[in-house]
């Protein structure tokens, strides 16, 4: 899937250009701008006169929602609506979409696009050859401005360099946070130039707003294995029920309108400084039994850890814990209610 000799964008950085390192994951974020970067994301690009055409059939969300201004979430399904994965859709050009997710899940998604590409006049490429970093903190327009003329101000909004080789994408979170794609030297190059802005941080930083936001991005443990409305993607814009048909269409849009969504993504904390492994209980602990699992965890500041969670959905939640600590409910920073993506503005 991936090239194993392939040159990142830290690399392409002398040792007298290389950043300062930051190990806390919790950084300074109003007064540093941190860079992350993030190798365990890729693009997926879907290229030709079909494209278009292609990913109407296939994904959650409408190709029309993939504007200059705006890169909607999207799932992809199985027939039967479970997940193969989440993706943020993003219109390159006419021809060309960059669809960025996990990277552990991307091969398989290629896979499974494939037998439906090759009726199309469209092309799937895993690329390699571009990094991709995450930014956060104040000073990220300062980093950005000069290879854009604007930066993306909303949730899911995305601006593309007019070379259409960098996009910028603006991630769920109270905090700026952008996401950089470009190819490996142009990354290189952008944090070259400012350098004496940016701070590198550990992907436990993003992951933990990630959390934060309750955001939750599937990896091959997860792939088939939830309906997207159990990790809150309809709340996120990630699902359009006013668009034409998609593969697994008809079971999503079922669960919605019969409220058959029996578990939930919901955030926790538990005490602790490591992060705790995807697939382990979460306990009642009156009764002794599992109710759900950890998806995604990151040490916090002040001793804890923050965690997503897929949860049985119950009026009144009982007495949970996690590794045998307690786990304390937190609150989600979106309703739980559907968000249409046709509503989506920059």
């Amino acid at each position: 899937m991936s090239h194993p000799h392939r040159q990142t964008f830290l690399q392409h950085l002398s040792d007298e250009q290389s950043l300062p390192s930051q190990t806390d994951i919790n950084p300074d974020l109003q007064n540093q701008t941190a860079l992350v970067p993030l190798d365990d994301r890729v693009v997926l690009e879907v290229r030709g006169p079909d494209s278009d055409r292609f990913l109407q059939g296939q994904a959650s969300a409408s190709t029309a929602h993939a504007t200059s201004t705006i890169a909607p979430p999207a799932v992809f399904c199985t027939p039967k609506g479970r997940v193969i994965a989440n993706v943020q859709i993003i219109r390159v050009t006419s021809e060309c979409f960059w669809m960025l997710l996990d990277r552990s899940i991307a091969e398989a998604l290629h896979q499974h696009l494939s037998k439906y590409a090759a009726f199309y006049k469209a092309e799937l490429t895993l690329r390699d050859d571009l990094g991709i970093a995450g930014l956060v903190g104040p000073q990220v327009g300062k980093v950005l401005d000069p290879a854009l003329a604007a930066l993306p101000q909303a949730m899911w909004g995305v601006r593309v360099s007019s070379d259409e080789a960098l996009a910028v994408t603006r991630h769920p979170h109270d905090t700026m946070r952008l996401m950089v794609i470009a190819p490996h030297e142009r990354l290189a190059t952008i944090c070259q130039a400012a350098s004496s802005d940016l701070v590198l941080a550990p992907s436990a930083l993003w992951k933990r707003l990630d959390i934060e936001a309750g955001l939750l991005w599937l990896d091959e443990q997860q792939r088939e294995k939830w309906l997207p409305q159990m990790f809150n993607w309809e709340a996120l814009a990630g699902i359009s029920f006013k668009k034409g048909c998609y593969t697994g269409q008809e079971v999503v849009a079922r669960a919605h309108y019969r409220g058959q969504v029996k578990k939930r993504l919901m955030r926790f904390t538990i005490s602790g400084n490591e992060a705790v492994t995807p697939g382990t209980d979460v306990v009642d602990t009156d009764r002794d039994k599992a109710l759900g699992e950890v998806v995604s965890s990151a040490p916090a500041a002040d001793d804890h850890v923050e965690l997503l969670a897929i949860v049985t959905t119950k009026d009144d939640i009982p007495s949970l814990s996690v590794n045998g600590q307690p786990a304390h409910l937190m609150p989600l920073p979106y309703a739980l209610e559907r968000l249409d993506p046709e509503t989506l503005t920059d």
